[in-house]
C-alpha cells in the first residue's frame, strides 16, 4: 500500500480522495487544508463519502511532510498563486514524495517548460528522489492521451481537433467564471483567460506534446477568440443573475500550425446559457458539458465523453476525471525512477483490481 498524502479539498481534491480511498494499491495517510475550519474533521464527509475514513484534515503542512508521504495528491488551485503552488510542490519533491498535480501548467509539457523552472524541479529531485507528474482532464487526458489514442484508429489523418464544450453554470466556481473568464461582464471587459499568450501557455503544451507524439515540427502556436453577449437576461440557480449584452458565451482555439495549417487544435466553447451562441458547437442533446475529439482523416472520427459525478454534475465528472488521471499514475511513478514526467511518459492503465469494488 503506497502512503498518500491530498493536499486541498476542493474540487479535484475531494475527487482525489474518494479516489485513493477506490484504489487497492494506495493508503490515505493525510488530508491538508488551508482553512482552520476543516481542520479536525474527517475526510470522508469532506470528501462527500458518507461515512468516516478515520484521517483528519490537517493545516500542519510541516508535520505531514516529515511523516515522509511516499506520494503526494496537489489539489490546491495554482490559477491565481502559481509561484505558491510550485513552492508548496518543491516542498513535497524534496521530502522525497511521488507529487501528481494538475496545477502547475508549464509542466505539463515538462520538455518545454521554461529552463529555469525545470531546473528548480530537477533539483529538487536530485535533492529529495521524489518525482512529479503535472496532469488533468482539459489540459490533461482530453487532449493528450485520448486524442492520440484515437488517431491510431485512422488510416489517414489531416487534422487533430479536441474540444471542451460547457455551461458554465455548472460549475462551483463563481469568482473564476465572472472574473477569470468573463462571464456576465461587459463586452469591454478583458478576461484574464484570453489574455494575449494566456491560452497559448496554458493549452500550448498539449498541443506540442500531440505534436511530438505525431512526429511532426510546429511552424508556430496561434491564439484565436470570439465572444458573444446575451440576448436576454438569465437567472442560474448557483450564480445569480447574468444580465443581457454582457458576455454570454466565450469561444477560442489554440492551433498547433503545421507547413501553413492549423492540424491540432485545442478548442473551448463556454457558455452560461445554451441560449447564447447556439450556432457554436454543443454537447450532446440533453447534456451541459463534454469533452470531445475529432479526427478529420480517413475515416473521420468522433468520440465525445461525458462524465459526471457528485448527484450528476458534468463539471464535478470532469474533475474526477482529472482526481482519476493523476490518482492512477501513483502505482507506476512509485515503481519508476525519480523524475519528472509527462502524459506521454506515463501510461493510462485499466483499472485493475477495482472492477464493482465498493467503498468499505
Amino acid at each position: 500500500m503506497v502512503p498518500t498524502v491530498i493536499w486541498g479539498t476542493g474540487n479535484i481534491g475531494r475527487a482525489a480522495i474518494r479516489a485513493v480511498e477506490a484504489h487497492p494499491g494506495l493508503e490515505l495517510a493525510a488530508v491538508l487544508v488551508h482553512d482552520p475550519d476543516k481542520a479536525g474533521r474527517d475526510a470522508g464527509p469532506l470528501s462527500g463519502l458518507g461515512h468516516d475514513l478515520g484521517v483528519a484534515a490537517t493545516t500542519d503542512v510541516d508535520a505531514v511532510l516529515a511523516a515522509a508521504p511516499r506520494a503526494v495528491v496537489y489539489a490546491a488551485s495554482g490559477d491565481i498563486r502559481p509561484d505558491d503552488a510550485l513552492t508548496d510542490v518543491l516542498r513535497a519533491v524534496r521530502a522525497g514524495a511521488v507529487v501528481v498535480t494538475p496545477s502547475l501548467y508549464a509542466l505539463y509539457d515538462q520538455r518545454n517548460a521554461p529552463p529555469e523552472l525545470r531546473a528548480r524541479v530537477l533539483a529538487a529531485i536530485e535533492e529529495g528522489g521524489g518525482s512529479l507528474f503535472v496532469s488533468g482532464v482539459d489540459p490533461g487526458w482530453g487532449n493528450d492521451v485520448l486524442p492520440l489514442l484515437i488517431s491510431g484508429l485512422g488510416a489517414t489523418v489531416d487534422a487533430v481537433r479536441c474540444q471542451e464544450i460547457f455551461d458554465y453554470t455548472a460549475y462551483d466556481q463563481p469568482d473564476s467564471v465572472r472574473y477569470l473568464v468573463g462571464m456576465g461582464q461587459p463586452m469591454d471587459y478583458e478576461p484574464p483567460m484570453i489574455a494575449p499568450t494566456v491560452p497559448a501557455m496554458v493549452w500550448g503544451g498539449q498541443v506540442r506534446l500531440m505534436a511530438r507524439a505525431l512526429g511532426v515540427e510546429l511552424d508556430e502556436i496561434r491564439e484565436s477568440v470570439e465572444r458573444r453577449p446575451l440576448d436576454a437576461s438569465v437567472t442560474t440557480p448557483a450564480m445569480g443573475v447574468f444580465e443581457a449584452g454582457t458576455q454570454g458565451a466565450l469561444r477560442f482555439e489554440v492551433q498547433g500550425v503545421v507547413e501553413g495549417e492549423a492540424r491540432i487544435v485545442v478548442e473551448h466553447v463556454t457558455r452560461i446559457h445554451p441560449s447564447c451562441a447556439p450556432d457554436w458547437p454543443a454537447p450532446p442533446a440533453g447534456g451541459d458539458g463534454a469533452h470531445r475529439v475529432i479526427i478529420e482523416g480517413s475515416p473521420r472520427i468522433e468520440v465525445t465523453v461525458e462524465a459526471t459525478d457528485e448527484g450528476g454534475n458534468r463539471a464535478a465528472g470532469g474533475n474526477a476525471t482529472a482526481a482519476g488521471r493523476l490518482v492512477n499514475a501513483i502505482d507506476w511513478l512509485t515503481a519508476a525512477e525519480p523524475g519528472l514526467y509527462d502524459a506521454l511518459d506515463v501510461p493510462l492503465r485499466p483499472a485493475t483490481g477495482r472492477l464493482g469494488r465498493k467503498h468499505p
